[in-house]
């Protein structure tokens, strides 16, 4: 059935092949017919040379699939390179015996990408071949923790193996999660041995550290001093460091600076606890209750947003938090936008062309802060959004700017980059554009906040209130986005719940509410609604679907 399917063009067929490519590649430069590929069973292995963490997976990944067809099961892999070069790109598919997707390809590599909504690597998504259904994209965690007892990787399977990993969490202790068969015992950094037993009865945060990175650095220097603070009131709580260092010199360097215990470096509990946790970003602090079972998968946010008082809400309860975000809340209602804007001397912003035009010829103003960088893509970057509504704000009212906080890493890039934009900027070594990162909790880019005319934060999210209601949201109220909700939501109740479109007819498309997306029809982001389908996840415009008219917008 796979084969034929994939003859046909249908299945992983129509997924993997280009306008005027019907070949995958091997690492000897042999072309292989993507109709030829007989697999019932198949990954797309999205990858790259310069990833730490692919380099790691690669050779596990070349274990499994060698042990899988030695037995002649039917299963194959495909590389989807994300290298920078072609040197980089056949130097890394050397060591692998799977096919690629030709590097020469760029769109076709570009369109994987959209397609299955890659935004980290190693990114492992297993398919059926004749129907291309998605089975999971989450094949890192499953052969790393599984192996080949995963295959044949399908959504049965899967299910199975996540529903004993539940059972697994469901009787968890502080043994089961940091003991081995060989190993009952922490280490200090000083290399005392610090049995495990002694951590019963305790809270005890997980903390995952990497050298070098900054605000993992930023972290763990906050966090020291809460550690201190707890101990000496006698809190029963303690902290194991849990590094992904590759090489023992960093993991002594960085442990050395550290006050609490740790697990030996290279200890096979470091990557089981970072798949048992599904490590997303870092840093991250996993909270452990008295009893062993966990309180809170990630405690960081809460000491990255208070800093050092966030001891005062330990054991981070839902009370205690509250308590501290209305003392933060009462804080920053005392926020300027000089407060915000002005360091020091460094008391403007950047002109087009060159000029500075002092902060406070925008007081008064709502300003948006935009934090991007040109390394951001376009795929996730709302730039010709963010201009077409600019434009348009700008044409009714002289009282809103716009200023650029950049995160580019050179000036050639910030210089093209802002280039494009027709608003203000802060230069590119400006120490407040790190000042500004570090108080807005900026995670992801692009990252859209805007300061009010009374210099209070009105919204960190007006990325997707601009996606959805446009210029139509300024000045970006609380009550101005709660009106035009409830109109856009009174619309999307005359939309059609299910339909079938021409740009996904494989399957039903169902309306949903949605975060922010990348539409599989035009391209562009997307937010609030969206035609989805669950098996192939494909998410599409209403606007794409019903058209502009249909949507009364």
């Amino acid at each position: 059935m796979a084969e034929a399917a994939i003859a046909n063009g249908s299945g992983i067929g129509a997924i993997l092949a280009a306008d005027e490519r019907d070949f995958l590649v091997r690492n000897s430069g042999e072309q292989v017919k993507i109709n030829s590929i007989k697999a019932t069973t198949v990954a797309l292995y999205f990858s790259a040379s310069w990833c730490p963490p692919c380099r790691r997976f690669t050779p596990k990944l070349i274990e499994a699939y060698e042990e899988l067809t030695s037995q002649d099961k039917s299963f194959e892999v495909i590389f989807v390179s994300r290298d920078k070069d072609e040197e980089a790109f056949n130097a890394y598919f050397a060591k692998m015996p799977w096919l690629a997707v030709p590097f020469s390809d760029s769109e076709g590599l570009k369109g994987l990408l959209r397609r299955f909504k890659v935004q980290g690597i190693p990114n492992l998504t297993f398919l059926s071949a004749a129907t291309g259904e998605i089975y999971t994209k989450e094949g890192v965690h499953f052969v790393n923790e599984y192996g080949i007892g995963a295959y044949p990787f399908t959504s049965e399977r899967i299910n199975e193996l996540k529903e004993q990993e539940n059972v697994a969490k469901l009787k968890q202790t502080i043994h089961s999660l940091l003991a081995t068969s060989t190993r009952d015992y922490l280490v200090l950094n000083k290399g005392e041995k610090v049995p495990i037993s002694e951590l019963e009865g305790k809270y005890v945060g997980l903390c995952f550290t990497v050298k070098g990175y900054g605000p993992v650095d930023e972290f763990i220097a906050v966090l020291t001093k809460i550690y201190e603070k707890l101990r000496e009131g006698a809190e029963k709580f303690e902290v194991v460091a849990v590094s992904l260092d590759n090489d023992e010199l960093s993991f002594n360097d960085s442990f050395d600076k550290m006050p609490w215990l740790a697990l030996p470096h290279g200890d096979k509990m470091c990557e089981k606890l970072v798949r048992y946790f599904e490590l997303r970003a870092l840093p991250t602090l996993v909270l452990i209750g008295p009893d062993g079972k966990t309180v809170n998968n990630n405690v960081a946010d809460i000491i990255e947003e208070h800093g050092v008082e966030a001891w005062e809400s330990f054991p981070f309860s839902a009370e205690k938090v509250e308590f501290l975000a209305e003392k933060a809340k009462a804080k920053a209602a005392l926020h300027t936008l000089e407060s915000l804007l002005v360091c020091g001397d460094l008391d403007f912003v950047s002109g087009k062309d060159g000029a500075k035009v002092p902060v406070s010829e925008l007081v008064g103003k709502t300003v948006l802060l935009y934090f991007s960088a040109k390394w951001c893509g376009p795929y996730w970057d709302c730039l010709p959004t963010l201009v077409r509504e600019y434009n348009k704000i700008k044409e009714k009212t002289s009282n809103f700017e716009i200023v650029f906080v950049s995160r580019d890493k050179d000036q050639s890039s910030y210089d093209d980059f802002f280039s494009s934009m027709p608003w203000l900027a802060l230069p590119l070594e400006d120490e407040r554009n790190a000042l500004l990162t570090k108080t807005f909790r900026i995670r992801g880019l692009p990252s859209l906040v805007v300061i009010g005319t009374t210099g209070q934060t009105l919204t960190k999210d007006a990325k997707s209130q601009l996606l959805v209601h446009g210029a139509d949201a300024f000045p970006f109220t609380e009550e101005r986005i709660q009106e035009l909700d409830k109109k856009h939501d009174e619309t999307a109740k005359r939309w059609p719940e299910k339909l079938k479109h021409e740009l996904h007819d494989r399957h039903e498309l169902v309306l949903i509410r949605s975060d922010t997306y990348i539409c599989d029809g035009c391209d562009e982001l997307g937010s609030s609604w969206s035609y989805k389908c669950v098996k192939c996840d494909v998410d599409l415009h209403p606007k794409c679907v019903l058209g502009e008219a249909k949507i009364g917008r």
